[in-house]
């Protein structure tokens, strides 16, 4: 049964024509509402996770709950079909739970606000932030075990619930949730962080109404949705073929020792809409990889990269969700039956950007970009230091961006959504630890016209013993280079005990125990490559050894010889001439590197761990 919403003014909104300064100005002012969300919750939350890597996205929607500016739109609409309640003024709605709300959030650790805002007795706007806690329970640290089995061994789950109603703040409600973290400081700070950022956009909206009126408002937004559906409508015209084109990759492991679990997509343009039909993908995981995706945030997603790719001027809303047709299938890793795990979503998360970027591409080729978000890698450290105090981080890693049409992908950054990284101060001074390298990963970029980005080494000294988890991705199936370019290094992970003996480890675990002065080497993935490495500009590789982003052994890739940190002309052309002679045919639009069995022969000389064997479905009864 649907929200009910409780008005005491149901005067409808009168449609009221707007000249296009007005427009421009409502929009910015939404823009800018939007930006001062972020800044709100910045300033008020404490954990890392979200003070520092930003890991909170804002939404302001229409009274229909049609996010007209924001990072992720979507749940909204959902959330309101499935919420059994009222929605009535001074309301304020929390919730966690994936399943609740059909994946509209798609793991327990995101925790959303909701506020309806009202002007005069009359719904006018909501107001929404979600951001990920940094600890809610459940069987670890940090509350993401990889090898969970069901949801309920991740944590608290929160259904849709008031914790303010008509007003009244629900205080023992808060206590009882806060209850459940080993970190109740940092989530009680958290959330009332996300309020605070929705009431601030809410004054905001108020504002805007109390200027311009709420029918002029209303209008405003519904121009500014229309206005996205029909920049969409283009770039789908002119981007999507009629024609099915299909395209995979894979999720390396469950860290059970499983793997790869391949998503598959194929798209094609019918009667004017998109079809994004994701048979092919395989059954859901044991373990907790999978990822419990909402149609209409798959819809987000395609409509977020296409907007990036082709014209990063619109303005980004949910005008044009009725343009695509997403179709999952009932079982499968990205629509799991519960109380499947969810909380190592991550991984299908980012696969999905890639696997977007392998779909537009084949027909646009010259706007196709390498493989390289990937994953979001995560670290986990905690234990009790030796004052008998409780520490515990939750960080997020950076890899190789892909390289693109425009240029090389950066070294070690976040592609999508924004991320930034835990300044290495802030994590001397409040975690036991120390770091000593953060550095490019030399050669790690796939090589090409457009090099792909480099990974990341990151090397930390635990001063404290406790316990560390990792969950990365992209170590087993490499980030795979197009027209011409290469594939990108793989991720790996290396513990250097004190008496120097080397562990090599999974890239992904749980609860493992680390001794003080042990130093764990994170090294993440690196991009892959865009175009031919034999066209890249020789010179540029002589500058980049200069600046520690390629040796002298990998230029040779591109075909440059260095001498003395110089460009060896003719010893170049030389081995270029001699690489293109070797060449057989046409360079391909996709270079994925060794096949899946190759990779599996391989790996343990290759990487030092055993190859993950072939999956056992097991689905939810």
């Amino acid at each position: 049964m649907p929200a009910q919403i409780i008005q005491s003014n149901e005067t409808p909104f009168n449609t009221v024509a707007i000249d296009p300064v007005t427009l421009e100005v409502i929009e910015n002012a939404l823009r800018n509402a939007r930006i001062e969300m972020d800044a709100t919750l910045v300033r008020t939350a404490m954990s890392p996770g979200i003070r520092e890597q930003g890991d909170a996205f804002p939404l302001i929607a229409d009274s229909k709950g049609r996010m007209i500016v924001g990072q992720f739109g979507s749940y909204i609409g959902p959330f309101l079909e499935g919420f059994d309640g009222t929605v009535e003024e001074g309301d304020l709605i929390f919730l966690s739970d994936p399943y609740s709300v059909a994946g509209a959030i798609s793991h327990s650790n995101d925790w959303l606000v909701l506020m309806p805002v009202f002007k005069d007795g009359r719904l006018v706007a909501y107001t929404s932030m979600f951001g990920h806690m940094s600890d809610i329970g459940g069987k670890v640290p940090g509350s993401m075990p990889i090898d969970a089995t069901s949801i309920f061994q991740e944590g608290v789950r929160i259904p849709p619930i008031k914790i303010w109603k008509s007003g009244e703040y629900n205080e023992d409600l808060i206590k009882l949730i806060m209850h459940q973290t080993r970190t109740p400081d940092w989530c009680k700070a958290d959330l009332n962080a996300l309020i605070a950022s929705c009431r601030v956009a809410a004054r905001r909206v108020i504002e805007l109404c109390d200027r311009f009126g709420e029918d002029v408002y209303a209008s405003a937004t519904d121009l500014l949705l229309e206005r996205n559906h029909r920049a969409m409508q283009k770039l789908i015209e002119t981007s999507v073929s009629e024609e099915k084109v299909s395209f995979e990759d894979y999720i390396c492991d469950d860290g059970m020792g499983y793997g790869p679990y391949k998503i598959r997509c194929t798209m094609w343009r019918e009667n004017g809409r998109v079809i994004l039909d994701f048979d092919g993908t395989d059954p859901q995981s044991k373990a907790s990889i999978n990822f419990l995706l909402n149609e209409n945030m798959m819809k987000m997603f395609f409509g977020i990269y296409m907007i990036m790719v082709f014209d990063p001027q619109i303005l980004f809303n949910d005008g044009f969700y009725d343009l695509i047709d997403v179709r999952i299938p009932e079982g499968s890793l990205l629509k799991p039956k519960f109380p499947a795990a969810l909380s190592g979503r991550t991984h299908a998360l980012g696969r999905l950007f890639d696997i977007l970027g392998g779909l537009l591409g084949q027909k646009t080729p010259e706007f196709l970009n390498a493989a390289g978000f990937s994953s979001s890698p995560h670290l986990f450290y905690a234990g009790t230091d030796k004052n008998g105090k409780w520490f515990q981080l939750f960080q997020i890693g950076f890899g190789g961006i892909p390289g693109r049409p425009l240029g090389d992908g950066p070294d070690g950054h976040s592609l999508w959504p924004g991320f930034t990284n835990v300044p290495n101060e802030f994590l001397e001074r409040y975690f036991p630890l120390r770091i000593e390298r953060y550095e490019t990963v030399a050669d790690s970029g796939g090589p090409g016209l457009h090099r792909g980005g480099n990974g990341i080494n990151m090397v930390y000294r635990f001063l404290e013993p406790g316990v560390i988890a990792i969950h990365d991705d992209r170590w087993f199936v490499p980030p795979w280079g197009v027209n011409g370019g290469e594939p990108g290094a793989r991720a790996r992970k290396l513990l250097v005990k004190n008496d120097g003996t080397e562990i090599v480890l999974g890239n992904k675990l749980e609860d493992y125990e680390v001794e003080a002065g042990d130093q764990l080497h994170f090294v993440t993935w690196g991009g892959g490559g865009w175009g031919d490495p034999l066209e890249r500009d020789p010179q540029l590789l002589a500058v980049e050894l200069k600046q520690g982003l390629v040796t002298v052994e990998g230029a040779l890739r591109y075909g440059v010889v260095l001498v003395d940190g110089e460009v060896d002309q003719a010893a170049t052309e030389a081995l270029r001439a001699k690489m293109r002679e070797s060449r057989d045919g046409d360079l391909p639009t996709f270079n994925y590197g060794p096949d899946i069995e190759t990779l599996r022969a391989n790996c343990l000389a290759e990487t030092g761990l055993p190859a993950p064997k072939q999956p056992q479905w097991q689905t939810a009864e």
